[in-house]
């Protein structure tokens, strides 16, 4: 036995299309995710490119090589960062507008679920391990320009 289904009102059928097209301002921070991703990779490129021309010139000395691994693995952490933002735009933008078309194309499984989303708790694991690997980068990054002189900073940094 089947119910019978409930009528709907014009009223009630404009204002659930009206909140149904209302997600679309969730472009505002899918768009501007991706650009912050492109800065991100933009800022860890000219980081990296930096580095690299000290290196080729010549410009390094034992003293100033842990400053130059320490913008090496800046350069990195800003990689992850922008890659947390792609994560997080590509993810709003398939829990709340569609999913993205040229991804479900791909001929690889493996490629095709790499991003997924299919709930906000698997977007925010996603998220999360990201942002742990970039933490322990930027961790890394201190701890190479940390100088130990007395025993007290030697406990911290093991610590």
């Amino acid at each position: 036995m089947s119910r019978p289904k409930p009528r709907t009102t014009v009223l009630e059928r404009r204002f659930e299309s009206m909140i149904w097209k209302f997600r679309l301002i969730t472009l505002v921070p899918v768009v501007m995710s991706l650009f912050g991703s492109v800065s991100c990779f933009v800022i860890g490129t000219y980081a990296e490119v930096s580095v690299l021309s000290r290196v080729f010139q010549g410009h390094f000395t034992h003293t100033n090589s842990t400053l130059l691994i320490g913008k090496v693995v800046g350069g990195i952490d800003y990689y992850l960062i922008g890659i947390a933002l792609l994560i997080f735009g590509y993810g709003i933008y398939e829990l709340v507008i569609s999913d993205i078309d040229p991804r479900q194309q791909e001929a690889s499984d493996v490629r095709r679920n790499l991003l997924n989303i299919e709930s906000l708790d698997g977007l925010k694991q996603k998220l999360t391990k990201v942002i742990v690997v970039a933490l322990i980068v930027t961790a890394f990054k201190y701890m190479v320009g940390f100088k130990v002189t007395t025993r007290t900073e030697l406990l911290m940094f093991c610590a």
